[in-house]
């Protein structure tokens, strides 16, 4: 990573001598490897190294950002020298700056994020997992006549930051990723599809590709013959895919950009019960392997373990060093880089913690309700919390799944559907930084026919 490192520090060291009051610069590059296999043959291929320097620049209370692809010096040179005369005319904000010096520490945790063994597939291996993921799905039932493919995507990343009060971190990870996207049809039920993947950091924590190919091939043959329901108010269990956006609309709540914006329904909440007593939320940024997991966030802070929802109680919003100083917080090492550089809050890994039931407990805990497998549209209010989406799913008759449902809409309020959540399932599924069990929520509308 000498190289890296190197420019991290020629950069810093040249804003220092063009007369910035403070500045930082994240450098990532990924070594990126994916395929897409359709029908069993090769349709997408790509093996790439991408590299990207985002930099902040900061005369006082202002700020100015930028970013390129190019590392030549002479190009990060002009970058910065453009940087500084940019921050030089910008408005000053008093929220703007770094974090404070006492932030930083050179003690980083070893997460174990990198697994070397990903070296030893050829493309040829890889693609092969790919190929086995589709074909898994086309052997699960006879009704799967089709396919979007199956897809492997992996990437190892490096990531470097530099600053002028003398911090210089990195730290490297794996990612990889499986998927399968059947299409079945069948005589007078239409077509469907629909989709399952796996991801780690690890091999060996991944499902294999026949696991992911007959796990979507299962979900899209129930969702044959789906049809419409009756206007009604019913239990509504979510599947872990589902359950997840959910869990991220209170990511959205509790992001320190929305709470300072007054645009969350969690505003002034903090220590207010504000769920089920059965609920409590982490964003984990130290859990071991985890997708989400770094030992320092975009602006070098060290990641913590932070409390959100405890036993139905908020606790804590999520802080980057700006959104802290607007609201008299202190950093939680949430601080996300955007494409222009900018600095956002982002989420580590946001979970529901797991719940004691099963699923198919949950599942049989309803006389009448609906399964939720896919979600359509964007009918959600983070302001006030209103909550309307298409959905597609599963019709549950005595505690047993029965025929497929969809061109429905479920509807309620965040606020109430988190005091709702009446059962929480143990098999929280990360596939991202948001995560989620599969849920229950004690009442819903549901509007069909």
């Amino acid at each position: 990573m000498g190289g890296l490192k190197e420019t991290a520090e020629a950069v810093v060291r040249r804003a220092k001598q063009k007369g910035a009051s403070a500045a930082d610069v994240f450098i990532q590059q990924d070594d990126t490897f994916s395929v897409t296999v359709r029908m069993g043959e090769v349709e997408t291929l790509k093996e790439a190294i991408s590299r990207g320097l985002r930099l902040r620049i900061f005369m006082g209370k202002r700020t100015a950002t930028s970013q390129t692809t190019d590392f030549a010096p002479a190009v990060v040179e002009r970058l910065v020298d453009e940087t500084v005369e940019m921050a030089r005319i910008t408005s000053e904000d008093e929220s703007g700056g770094l974090p404070d010096a006492a932030a930083f520490t050179s003690k980083l945790p070893d997460l174990d994020l990198v697994d070397v063994s990903w070296n030893a597939l050829s493309p040829d291996q890889r693609i092969d997992l790919a190929r086995r993921c589709e074909a898994a799905a086309f052997a699960t039932d006879k009704a799967v006549v089709n396919s979007e493919g199956g897809q492997f995507d992996y990437a190892r990343s490096r990531t470097v930051l530099a600053n002028t009060y003398g911090f210089m971190g990195d730290y490297e990870g794996t990612t990889a990723s499986l998927a399968a996207v059947p299409i079945a049809q069948s005589n007078g039920q239409g077509m469907q599809r629909d989709y399952w993947a796996s991801a780690a950091r690890h091999r060996n924590t991944m499902q294999s590709p026949e696991e992911v190919g007959k796990t979507a091939a299962n979900r899209v043959v129930r969702r044959l013959g789906a049809r419409k329901v009756k206007t009604c108010e019913v239990p509504v269990v979510f599947d872990p895919l589902t359950a997840r956006s959910l869990v991220g609309h209170v990511f959205s709540a509790v992001a320190g950009d929305a709470v300072y914006r007054k645009s969350s329904f969690l505003v002034d909440q903090i220590d207010q019960t504000v769920a089920a007593s059965n609920v409590t939320i982490v964003d984990d940024a130290l859990m071991k392997g985890g997708l989400g997991s770094s030992p320092f966030d975009d602006e070098g802070v060290p990641t913590q373990t932070t409390p959100i929802i405890e036993n139905g109680v908020l606790r804590h919003y999520l802080h980057s060093a700006y959104t802290a100083r607007k609201l008299g917080g202190r950093p939680t090492g949430n601080g996300s880089r955007a494409g222009s550089g900018s600095v956002m809050v982002g989420p580590t890994n946001f979970h529901l913690k797991p719940g004691a039931a099963s699923p198919e407990e949950i599942i049989g805990s309803v006389k009448a309700g609906l399964y939720v497998v896919e979600l359509i549209g964007f009918g959600v209010n983070q302001v006030n919390g209103d909550y309307s989406r298409g959905a597609v799913g599963i019709w549950i008759e005595n505690g047993k799944l029965t025929y497929p449902v969809q061109e429905v809409t479920i509807a309620g309020n965040l606020r109430q559907m988190l005091k709702d959540l009446e059962l929480i399932g143990n098999d929280v599924t990360f596939l991202g930084s948001v995560a989620a069990p599969t849920l229950k929520i004690r009442n819903m509308v549901i509007s069909g026919e």
